[in-house]
């Protein structure tokens, strides 16, 4: 999961990056809403978290701004703000759902893992593909209920396409996937997606990743 932190306190912000990399996702760091901004509309992501209270710009005022730049992932409001008339401002804005600090760490996961499920058209946290499953949680793979071992790449991989299964998937969004806003190399992507068919071949599971010429990858299983 590509996770979009907009967040000014670096100690929070730290944290959020560490604990939520350490789950197998990758994690974004924007301390300004302009920044903010510029990575959600330039670079594919699967969810935002934004704080209200950032240094150049109200958070409720960046979220309308995401929903009006067209941004359809789900968004996670952080606020220290406990009156009632502040999430409901920040929903009717465009958010998803709020939370507010301090908070576990376990509810925040949790809040987010259902989020980027729904947004998904998921309910359950595990996308099921034929014999081929996810769980989105443990972060486990499986065929035919066995355990399928995959690296930690393939399986961002696997997880983005499985998420969109329905849409055709471009090296560069697979590159902003696997590496971010670092320098990627588009032929490591036909590595591990040729990698990532031989196993899913070799487990038994043909042609689920389709090569749509000029426009790059489709999952070609049909998922729930």
């Amino acid at each position: 999961m590509r996770i979009l932190v907009i967040e000014d306190d670096p100690i929070l912000s730290h944290h959020l990056n560490v604990q939520l990399s350490e789950r197998g996702n990758q994690v974004q760091i924007a301390n300004t809403a302009k920044e903010g901004f510029y990575q959600a509309t330039n670079y594919p992501i699967d969810i935002a978290i934004v704080d209200l209270g950032l240094p150049d710009q109200d958070g409720i005022s960046l979220i309308k701004s995401l929903r009006l730049a067209k941004l359809t992932a789900p968004i996670l409001i952080l606020t220290a703000r406990i009156n009632w008339q502040d999430k409901v401002e920040g929903l009717n804005a465009g958010a998803d759902d709020y939370l507010v600090k301090p908070f576990q760490k376990e509810e925040l996961i949790a809040r987010l893992d259902a989020l980027v499920r729904r947004s998904a058209g998921f309910v359950k946290p595990i996308i099921s593909c034929e014999t081929l499953a996810l769980d989105l949680s443990s972060k486990q793979v499986t065929i035919n209920q066995q355990p399928f071992e995959i690296t930690a790449f393939e399986y961002q991989i696997l997880e983005y396409l499985m998420r969109h299964f329905h849409e055709v998937i471009s090296k560069q969004q697979l590159l902003d996937v696997v590496y971010g806003d670092k320098e990627g190399d588009p032929n490591t992507i036909e590595v591990m997606v040729s990698r990532l068919r031989k196993k899913l071949a070799a487990g038994g599971i043909e042609d689920a990743i389709m090569t749509i010429r000029g426009q790059g990858y489709k999952f070609n299983l049909l998922c729930n």
